[in-house]
């Protein structure tokens, strides 16, 4: 009986606790936010719809597949395109070469350009007009062709491909003449390529080096609905043919080495790669057997893609504009009005 009288005791004492705990605003807040969080959540609110909703629900998926079938042809469309009008921007893309090469010179009205500073020109172009009569005749000494180093310039400017180019790659890009894009054929696979001339130089004897990006515009089977769009998923780089001593992809080492037995050491030397613009061209190769890159192969592989995409999509078509640097200016003001954002760096889908 006492027994009985202490359990119940104790039962009362705990359902007195319990309706005190249940009456504290802040208790009964923190139990509230749980549930509704709980609640809020998709995937467990989909799992308290009846069988017949979910089956709906299951319909509308595969619709959704279709969808992203739908839109891989929209882009196949796109790419067909672009190639149709990378035709039309070419002649304007040669006449740019020779500008830039001082294989012709524009005419007055191909020069006719009125900028924004037209008042703060026009004062220079003043003072320009009381230089003393010697320093103007020796500046019509200078024969100037051209527009000198000009694609150098754009990759000393733009800072994904400044961080890319050594001081002993500068020469050689000096020698760069033009870039072009080229885009698949009709019927072949999804692709496009680079192509840098570089006129004669004591570095390497070809006279274009290629790039080419692989990209396919297909839902994945095991995930369609992460598709948006095409994506780079391979590259192909190109061979220098290095002059005798002039590859700046290797640097030579000496090392000393000692022989277990006689004690005696010797010295070697072999060749290590090189931090260079140049080994753009020799591209780490996904694998084709499904096994798995390392984590730092993984980020070279997608900085690649995206210096690959950024030529195409901005370097090429608005040369003029990032060798000036009104373009660089255009870009910092987007990123500055993305607030809250961060910034990707390695993007591998191109729209």
């Amino acid at each position: 009986s006492s027994d009985y009288s202490l359990d119940d005791s104790l039962g009362s004492c705990v359902e007195k606790l319990a309706d005190q705990v249940m009456q504290n605003p802040q208790v009964l807040a923190a139990l509230q936010e749980r549930l509704d969080n709980t609640a809020l959540t998709p995937s467990s609110y989909i799992e308290t719809l009846p069988k017949a909703v979910k089956r709906r629900i299951d319909a509308l998926k595969q619709l959704q597949v279709k969808c992203a079938h739908i839109e891989a042809k929209f882009y196949e469309e796109v790419h067909d395109l672009e190639r149709k009008y990378a035709a039309l921007y070419q002649p304007l893309f040669d006449k740019r070469r020779e500008f830039i090469n001082g294989e012709a010179e524009p005419t007055d009205a191909e020069s006719e350009w009125h900028s924004e500073n037209e008042e703060e020109e026009k004062l220079a172009g003043d003072l320009k007009n009381v230089v003393v009569i010697e320093e103007k005749a020796e500046a019509e000494e200078i024969n100037v062709k051209g527009i000198p180093d000009f694609w150098f310039t754009i990759f000393r400017n733009v800072d994904m491909l400044s961080e890319l180019v050594q001081e002993y790659d500068e020469p050689i890009l000096k020698h760069l003449q033009d870039i072009k894009v080229k885009f698949s054929e009709p019927g072949q696979p999804m692709s496009f390529s680079l192509e840098f001339h570089f006129g004669p130089n004591d570095y390497f004897s070809n006279t274009v080096l290629t790039k080419t990006y692989k990209m396919k515009s297909e839902p994945d089977k095991t995930d369609p609905f992460s598709f948006e769009g095409p994506e780079i998923v391979d590259c192909d780089g190109c061979t220098i043919d290095w002059k005798k001593g002039k590859n700046v992809t290797v640097k030579t080492i000496k090392k000393k080495q000692k022989h277990k037995g006689r004690g005696t050491v010797r010295t070697i030397t072999k060749q290590v790669p090189n931090d260079s613009f140049f080994n753009f061209f020799s591209p780490i190769k996904v694998s084709g057997d499904g096994e798995s890159l390392d984590e730092d192969s993984e980020f070279t592989l997608a900085a690649d893609f995206e210096i690959g995409h950024f030529f195409r999509e901005r370097i090429v078509p608005r040369a003029v504009l990032y060798f000036t640097g009104e373009a660089i200016e255009d870009d910092d003001n987007f990123e500055e009005g993305e607030e809250g954002e961060e910034e990707v760096r390695c993007i591998l889908h191109l729209l």
